[in-house]
């Protein structure tokens, strides 16, 4: 597979092994990629890493997926598909990558005795300590049913909305807004409109209420706890009035749990679904955050008929010993251990990130420590040249996402996303002067120009 770097994650050399393959096709012919189990049998890797690769050059647009055919070359000029930002690698997360590999071996030295065939087996098994996990009470609990299983986030959120016989409708969505589901939702042709932010944060009510009143809204995208990118806390107040609010409209709400448990000081206990009508209710989250690249599963829970037999009809070919490997970690709390851990070193980067900031940047950055997350969201003072950001910034432990990526209307042409995945002081303070570099004024862009 060419060069291999030392500690890159197995899904990034197959990235980049596909990618060879790609530059290899003929560009006026309809070239057939490798399937999932034919690459995972050659590399060496499982179904899983085989999928992150494939996700991952399907987000930037140079591959695309035929159901029950697969992955094809995406040539220049052949079904445009919205182009996606590359997604930036999530903060490594080596004790629980070991602890989940380990446990797909011993699984696959054990002889599996179920009738069952191993994949249903897997994702029942997972399926199941999903619903445990987010079962509170005897009046507010999830059965295996309930909750469906999907490659990554965009796979999922393509199906759902499928499934409810929703693509092309009016949705809601927080502004800003998780840039995976904004660009998930534009993928799906969806019509979306934002709900602007009051003053302290969370969506505006009345806002909310005057677009419920007048559009044709078919669902809801807002977050369970945590506001992403500004990394904010929705308060309960909020959700209880959000939750009345709905009440009056019943629409989908579609709640996003993909960052919670990334709050600093713990999530709250009180979620939004916990204000909601449970019949209009879907709740959306993923493995990576915690687990890392090689968990990149999303999941949603609800309980219409329709999810299920959509679900079933795609028939995700996921990697059964690995699904098991997560339920087994989820089952033993080892999931929820680390959490304790994760949130402490985020906590860090973060405040180290922004300290650095405000050495180099001073007055011209306006910056507001997050209550959760892994992003630091920075407004500039000046123009914002995204193509020397992004050079400059290239092979840096500093990543960085444009801030028009988390909108549609323009607001956030003066904010980026930037995210610290650790290191050395030294390093990140050189990617900051980097970065400064890269917003100094050139000859021939007049002040004020931003993209």
């Amino acid at each position: 597979m060419g060069r291999v770097t030392a500690g890159e994650f197995a899904y990034r050399k197959v990235y980049r092994y596909l990618e060879a393959l790609i530059d290899q096709a003929v560009s006026d012919d309809l070239h057939r990629l490798p399937s999932l189990r034919a690459l995972s049998r050659r590399l060496r890797v499982s179904l899983a890493t085989v999928q992150s690769a494939y996700s991952l050059l399907e987000e930037e647009g140079r591959v695309h997926c035929r159901p029950r055919s697969g992955y094809y070359v995406q040539h220049a000029g052949k079904q445009p598909v919205v182009a996606m930002p590359r997604q930036p690698p999530l903060p490594a997360q080596p004790l629980l990558e070991r602890i989940l590999l380990g446990h797909e071996r011993r699984l696959a030295r054990q002889r599996d005795r179920s009738a069952a065939p191993r994949e249903a087996l897997g994702s029942s098994r997972l399926r199941n300590a999903v619903a445990e996990q987010y079962t509170r009470s005897s009046s507010q609990y999830w059965r295996a049913d309930d909750v469906q299983l999907a490659p990554d986030v965009l796979a999922l959120l393509e199906t759902l909305l499928a499934a409810l016989a929703l693509q092309g409708g009016t949705v809601l969505v927080h502004s800003p807004c998780c840039w995976q589901v904004l660009h998930a939702l534009v993928r799906a042709g969806m019509r979306v409109l934002e709900v602007p932010a009051d003053a302290r944060g969370n969506p505006d009510l009345h806002a909310l209420a005057k677009l419920l009143g007048s559009e044709p809204v078919n669902m809801l995208v807002m977050p369970s706890c945590l506001g992403m990118p500004q990394g904010r806390l929705i308060s309960p107040y909020y959700q209880q009035q959000l939750g009345l609010l709905l009440g009056q409209h019943p629409v989908w709400l579609l709640e996003n749990d993909l960052d919670s448990e990334l709050c600093y000081s713990r999530p709250p206990r009180k979620r939004l679904r916990d204000w909601v009508d449970p019949r209009w209710l879907l709740v959306m989250g993923t493995f990576e955050a915690a687990v890392g690249a090689e968990a990149p599963y999303a999941y949603v829970l609800g309980r219409d008929a329709m999810l299920a037999k959509a679900f079933a009809e795609r028939a995700f070919r996921l990697a059964p010993l690995r699904l098991q490997a997560l339920a087994y970690m989820l089952g033993k709390g080892q999931i929820e251990t680390q959490w304790v851990q994760l949130r402490t070193d985020l906590q860090r980067r973060t405040q180290c990130l922004a300290h650095v900031l405000a050495l180099q940047f001073g007055q011209r950055v306006v910056l507001e420590m997050p209550q959760g997350g892994q992003m630091l969201w920075v407004r500039f003072r000046q123009p914002l040249m995204w193509e020397g950001i992004n050079a400059a910034l290239a092979g840096s432990a500093l990543h960085v996402l444009a801030g028009e990526q988390f909108g549609l209307q323009g607001r956030y042409r003066q904010y980026l996303a930037l995210m610290w995945l650790g290191g050395h002081l030294d390093e990140l303070q050189q990617a900051v002067g980097r970065l400064a570099q890269a917003l100094e004024p050139r000859c021939g862009h007049p002040a004020g120009v931003t993209r």
